[in-house]
């Protein structure tokens, strides 16, 4: 996984999530989640195709988990899509690549 997908503290959340110019997918995850890491390949794909049109960045909510709670997050992988810093798409558990390529799509 990429490093410069991870969020890392509450101020990079703000900065690079609730401040972008483009919409954000941030996927909420875990290292010990399943479908988190499965669908871990398309996020990266994703972030690579996306360049310039969008972002994609990874929550871990075992290290972040206030910024899971700030947005409901009970089960993972969940994805939110945020635009202009609200959420304006979201999907709970793992998804095929097509269908995070659509909730992107739809915020562009």
């Amino acid at each position: 996984m990429a490093a410069d997908m991870i969020i890392s503290n509450s101020a990079e959340f703000n900065e690079k999530v609730l401040n972008s110019d483009v919409p954000v997918l941030v996927d909420f995850w875990a290292t010990w989640c399943g479908p988190c890491k499965a669908i871990a390949p398309a996020l990266e794909e994703l972030s690579a195709e996306f360049a310039g049109k969008a972002k994609v960045y990874k929550v871990d909510v075992d290290d972040h988990a206030e910024i899971a709670s700030q947005y409901g997050v009970m089960s993972i992988p969940a994805l939110f899509v945020f635009k202009d810093g609200k959420v304006v798409d979201k999907q709970v558990g793992a998804s095929p690549k097509a269908q995070l390529a659509l909730m992107l799509n739809r915020a562009l």
